[in-house]
Formats: C-alpha cells, sequence, structure tokens
C-alpha cells in the first residue's frame, strides 16, 4: 500500500500530507505522561481531608410552642353570625376573628348580666340588713344587761336594808320578850298577893293588862320579824327572778344573733353563687367574639358562612405567628444516633433555595447554611427514627429571612475529618461513620485561661 502511493506521487509529483497525518511511526506518544499524572493525581486524592457526614432530611420549625401554627377553637357552642377576616389575612394580636351567638337556652336574655347584677346587690342589701340588726341585738343585750346590773344593785341595797331592819325587829322582839317576862311574872306574883289579900283587886287587874299589853307588843315585835325576814326571802327571789329575766332575754337574743349569723352564711354563699354567675357571664359573654391570641396569618378556616352552628371546643380557624425563631427537625436513623452530640454542626439545605453541595467538603459548598443541634429526643418517633433539632449557628451565615414553618429540608451532621482513602474504604466495606466526641472549644478555651 505504500509502495502504491509513492508510485502515484512519483507519476504525479503531489506531495500530500494525509500519510504524514495517518503514519505515526515516528512521532513520540504522551500516554504514559498523562497515566503516570492521573495516578499520581489520584494518590494525591486519595490523601485529601474528606468529612464524614450523616445525610438527613426534615422540616422547618420552631423551637418555641407559641411560635407554631396554633389552632383557634371555640370556647362555647354557638351560631356564626360574622367573619371579620378571611383565609390568608394578616391580624394583629387582640383582632376580632369571628362573632358568636349564644344558642343555649340558659344565655338567650338580652338583659342576663343587669339582672344577676341585681340580684347579688339584693343579695348583699340583704347581709347589710342582718349585720344591722345583729347590731340592733348586740345593744339591746347591752341595754338589758346594763338594766339587770342597776336593778340587782337597787336590790341589793334593799337586801342591806331588810337585813338590818331584821336585826333591829329581832333585838326590839327579844325585848318585847323580856317585858312580857317580867310582866307574866309581875301577873303570878300579883295572883299570889292576891288570893293572900295583900293586894287589892284593882292592882291585880292592871297586872293583868299590863301582862295583856307586853304581850300584845310581843307579838306585834314578832310578827314585825317575821314580816321583814319575809320581805327578805323576797327579796332575794326577786333577785334570782331579775337575774333570770335577763338571762333568758339575753339568750333569746343571742339566738337570733345566732340566726342571722346563719342567714348571713347562707346569704354570703348565695352572693358568692350570684357573683361567679355573673363572672362566668361576663366572661362567657366576652368569649362570643373569637379574637386573636397574637400576630399572624389566618389560614384552615373549618367553618363558612353565617348562621352556622360550632360546637365547643371546635376547630374554627389556624393561625401562623408573624415572629418566628426558625429551628429545623431532622430524623436519624438509630444506628446514626449515637453519632449525633448537642453542639455538633449540621449543614442544611433548604428548598427553593439553590445549592451547590459537595457533602465530604462542607466549606467549599455553595448555598448551603449552618444549624447547630440543640436538642435530641430520646423517643422514637412514628416513622422509626429519632427527632433531632438545630438552630441557627450565630457565628455564621444567618438563615434566609423567607423561610416558611414547614418547608422541607436536607441536612448533612458533619462527623470526623478522615482522608479520603479511608472513607471509600469504609463505604465499601459499609462500616458506619467514626465515632468521636467533639471538642468542645468553650470548654478548651476556659482551661486555657486557666
Amino acid at each position: 500500500m505504500k509502495k502504491l502511493a509513492e508510485s502515484i506521487i512519483h507519476q504525479t509529483g503531489f506531495q500530500p500530507n494525509s500519510p504524514n497525518l495517518i503514519y505515526r511511526a515516528n512521532k513520540i506518544s504522551n500516554v504514559k505522561k498523562w497515566f503516570w499524572g492521573f495516578f499520581i493525581f489520584l494518590i494525591i486524592f486519595l490523601f485529601l481531608p474528606w468529612t464524614q457526614n450523616i445525610s438527613t432530611s426534615g422540616t422547618v420549625t420552631t423551637l418555641y410552642q407559641d411560635q407554631r401554627p396554633q389552632e383557634l377553637n371555640s370556647v362555647i357552642p354557638g351560631r356564626i353570625t360574622k367573619w371579620w377576616v378571611k383565609e390568608g389575612d394578616f391580624v394583629n394580636k387582640g383582632d376580632t376573628i369571628l362573632e358568636l351567638a349564644d344558642v343555649k337556652d340558659d344565655y338567650l336574655d338580652t338583659n342576663l348580666v343587669k339582672r344577676t347584677e341585681a340580684q347579688l346587690e339584693a343579695k348583699e342589701q340583704k347581709i347589710i340588713f342582718y349585720n344591722e340588726k345583729i347590731n340592733a341585738i348586740v345593744n339591746q343585750i347591752d341595754a338589758i344587761e346594763n338594766g339587770r346590773d342597776l336593778k340587782l344593785k337597787s336590790l341589793e341595797n334593799k337586801l342591806e336594808q331588810f337585813k338590818r331592819k331584821l336585826v333591829s325587829d329581832s333585838a326590839e322582839v327579844v325585848a318585847a320578850e323580856m317585858e312580857n317576862n317580867i310582866a307574866n311574872q309581875q301577873l303570878i306574883r300579883g295572883k299570889q298577893m292576891f288570893a293572900q289579900g295583900v293586894i287589892p283587886l284593882t292592882e291585880l287587874e292592871k297586872r293583868t293588862a299590863q301582862h295583856n299589853k307586853t304581850m300584845a307588843v310581843f307579838t306585834e315585835k314578832q310578827q314585825k320579824y317575821l314580816n321583814t325576814k319575809q320581805d327578805l326571802i323576797i327579796t332575794k327571789l326577786e333577785m334570782n327572778s331579775v337575774q333570770q329575766d335577763a338571762a333568758d332575754k339575753i339568750f333569746k337574743s343571742k339566738s337570733e344573733i345566732a340566726i342571722s349569723k346563719s342567714e348571713i352564711a347562707t346569704t354570703d354563699g348565695d352572693v358568692a353563687k350570684n357573683q361567679n354567675q355573673l363572672s362566668n357571664y361576663i366572661t362567657r359573654g366576652k368569649q362570643r367574639w373569637l379574637i386573636a391570641p397574637q400576630s399572624g396569618q389566618i389560614i384552615k378556616a373549618k367553618k363558612s358562612g353565617i348562621n352556622e352552628i360550632v360546637k365547643e371546643g371546635e376547630m374554627i380557624v389556624e393561625i401562623v405567628p408573624n415572629k418566628v425563631n426558625y429551628a429545623v427537625e431532622l430524623f436519624v436513623e438509630p444506628m446514626d444516633l449515637i453519632l449525633i452530640n448537642i453542639g455538633q454542626p449540621v449543614r442544611l439545605i433548604f428548598d427553593g433555595f439553590p445549592a451547590i453541595v459537595f457533602s465530604g467538603w462542607p466549606r467549599n459548598s455553595y448555598g448551603t447554611f449552618v444549624g447547630r443541634v440543640v436538642a435530641i429526643e430520646s423517643n422514637r418517633n412514628e416513622n422509626g427514627k429519632f427527632r433531632i433539632l438545630a438552630v441557627p449557628d450565630v457565628n455564621e451565615k444567618p438563615w434566609p429571612l423567607e423561610l416558611k414553618l414547614g418547608a422541607g429540608v436536607k441536612g448533612f451532621a458533619l462527623l470526623k475529618n478522615v482522608q479520603i482513602w479511608y472513607e471509600l474504604w469504609r463505604q465499601i466495606n459499609g462500616f458506619p461513620p467514626d465515632y468521636y466526641k467533639p471538642v468542645n472549644t468553650s470548654e478548651n478555651t476556659d482551661s486555657k485561661k486557666k
């Protein structure tokens, strides 16, 4: 073939470049250089650092319960009378979302609060009346005791008078008795002397009259003494009667006080009951308006229209708060849970935000964000994985402001730094990542200061 080509060239005198391009027998080959270059590059590449990681997925959430989507439920059963917002509206804390009307017979009276206030006022006036009655009875008891004391003092004085009079009457009785005895002796001697004829009949009659007179005086003194003694006993009985009458009146008054206090206690119970009812009525009246507990967006309205009935505790709408401190929840396989520690960094990719990821070289990735693990749940989730929570790292690039609760996120929990050949060997053999404890930089700093 070569000879044929040379003969053609000799006959025509034409010198083409094609043979020079086709036949490279005299050319030097660079394959060996490329081979050794690639081999050296591969060796160098295998000794480059690689960050072991655990790939997870989850959603955007928040650590604080009051910043998560919140259901707004009806506290009372009622009938919808007016909507003040619609789905998608943003509301401020305290804004009215919905107005209800009561459907129970016990609360249909439009003047229910005023009538309950009137009942409460009547009960309170009744308590005031009973207190005034008790004060009047106490004053009455004081008057009875004062009257009893005055009367007892008067009777005690009278009793002392009768005692002194009794002593005087007793002395008069003794004197009259002595005079009567003397007159009796004189009469006996006069009778003897008259029988002997010593004294005349007139003298005997005189002595007889004197005896009768002294006897009458003695009898009078005895009667007077007995009367005084009887007056003394009557005075003592009168004193007992005064004390008994006063005690009966005081007992009756105290009984009325006890009855009044019992009525006050019963009325106090009624007042407390009415106050409770009034407070319940006022609070229930306020529950007719569904108020936004915080600023946010209204979503997921379960009820619509007017005059629709809602039950007690039934969800009406859901509100998503405006101000949220974002976090992410990631779900880790039980086998990898031992590799996760509090404070460990994680690289995050949020749905909707473009990213170029080199999982082994997190610093060379683009569009990723850094988080720190703050919580690891001890109980397995329904999906068979364990839930971890991560928050933004304040020392790194802040997370996007456009994040929404529930948005998807992919995470890479960064582990130990190893060489690529070791990571390939581990992956080929199916070994888990190396277990290690990350060094706490704050603790190291404190130890250095010490």
